[in-house]
This record gives structure tokens, sequence and C-alpha cells, in this order.
């Protein structure tokens, strides 16, 4: 099974990375929903937030320090940001590998969608 997110890390031609480290990669999404928006995605696969919870918490954990270092590196961290994580189908999630939604830059309305 392809998975665009495991071709994107391991391509010779990377997508343009805001921040990396040894679990994880941040990188701009292709149709941004808000000024700032970003995916911030495990460089191994995982399916789901629940399938990390479960197998690999410390994943999740990674994700979350690598959201609180690019919050602060670009300003975005004070006027506040939305962190987005869609699971299955009916949760919107497109590509099945764990990804998080990073969107700031404007305020946010509620309900979501």
């Amino acid at each position: 099974m392809s998975c665009i997110f495991c071709e994107l890390i391991a391509s010779a031609d990377p997508p343009r990375l805001v921040y990396e480290d040894e679990a994880v990669v941040v990188f701009p999404d292709i149709r941004p929903q808000a000024p700032t928006h970003l995916l911030v995605v495990p460089r191994r696969h995982v399916a789901t937030i629940v399938e990390a919870a479960e197998t690999d918490p410390e994943l999740v954990t990674a994700m979350t320090r690598a959201v609180a270092d690019v919050t602060r590196r670009l300003g975005v961290e004070a006027p506040g940001f939305r962190l987005v994580v869609n699971t299955g189908d009916d949760g919107g999630q497109t590509v099945g590998h764990l990804h998080m939604h990073l969107l700031a830059g404007r305020r946010m309305t509620w309900p979501p969608g």
C-alpha cells in the first residue's frame, strides 16, 4: 500500500521542512486553510492517533514538542493556533498516515465544520 507521506519523507526531493528531528517532520500543507497551515507528520508510518497512543505514546509527545517549537519560532504561540487531528473517514482523515494540522495566523471559528 502506497502512502504519500512516507513517499514524501523518503523522497530525494522532500517538501520544504519547517522542523525535523529523528521522529517528526513539519512542512506546509499544499492546500492551506489559514495563513499558517503546517502538517506535523511522524517519520514512521502510523495510521491514526489511536494507534500511536496504543503502540508508541512517545511519538505523540514528540509531535506535540514539535508543535511547541514551531509555534514559538513562528510567533503564533501567544496569539493562538488550532491543532487538528482527523481520524477515520467520518473524522475527515484523507491520508492514512497520522498527521496534525497546525493552523494559525487568523481567528479560528467554532464550530469548525
